[in-house]
């Protein structure tokens, strides 16, 4: 009986992904694909969740990558590799949303106002009887709720962090997140 063959990603041993960095900030289009295909599966999850499109989520994938050949040479190795490019891809998505609004020439929803959340503004739409799985709720947030939702809950980022990214407090962070968590369990109950 043959065994089923399933695809394991190959994990760089940590001198080859070092050498490889050293190699990209040089100018090594080899060496920086290298690193790509290392990390972008992990920056496409992240910008998928952030922005609750995939094929917006693709783009912004590919602009963080093209921003981090950009400064590569300002990777200082404070961090690890990946952990930089993380920040940069949240950064990325952040910025985008930023321009967006000032394109449509409206105020910037990252946080909506308390006041709102407390009447019951936005609410995932779902359509009777669609059981939904978590991925679905979560592209069906608020904007301002769903990327505090991903960046303390799914990132592990802290409300302080996550007020300074968004240019808030830490209290409204706390308030889009018990938002998020309640519509959350709203749509996956129904």
């Amino acid at each position: 009986m043959a065994a089923a063959l399933r695809y394991h990603p190959v994990i760089e041993p940590a001198n080859r992904s070092n050498d490889d960095i050293a190699r990209a900030a040089g100018g090594d289009r080899q060496a920086f694909e290298r690193l790509y295909r290392q990390h972008v599966n992990r920056i496409f999850s992240l910008c998928t969740r952030m922005v609750g499109d995939r094929t917006r989520a693709e783009e912004l994938t590919q602009d963080a990558f093209v921003r981090a050949w950009e400064k590569l040479d300002q990777f200082r190795g404070d961090s690890a590799f990946g952990t930089w490019l993380h920040r940069l891809a949240v950064n990325v998505v952040l910025n985008d949303r930023q321009t967006e609004n000032r394109r449509r020439g409206r105020l910037d929803d990252s946080v909506e106002d308390v006041d709102t959340m407390a009447h019951g503004a936005v609410r995932a739409e779902v359509p009777p009887g669609l059981s939904i799985d978590l991925e679905r709720a979560i592209a069906g947030l608020p904007p301002g709720a769903r990327k505090v939702f991903v960046l303390h809950d799914v990132e592990g980022y802290t409300h302080d962090e996550i007020g300074e990214m968004l240019g808030v407090t830490a209290g409204g962070c706390k308030a889009q997140l018990h938002r998020a968590r309640m519509l959350l369990r709203e749509a996956l109950n129904a």
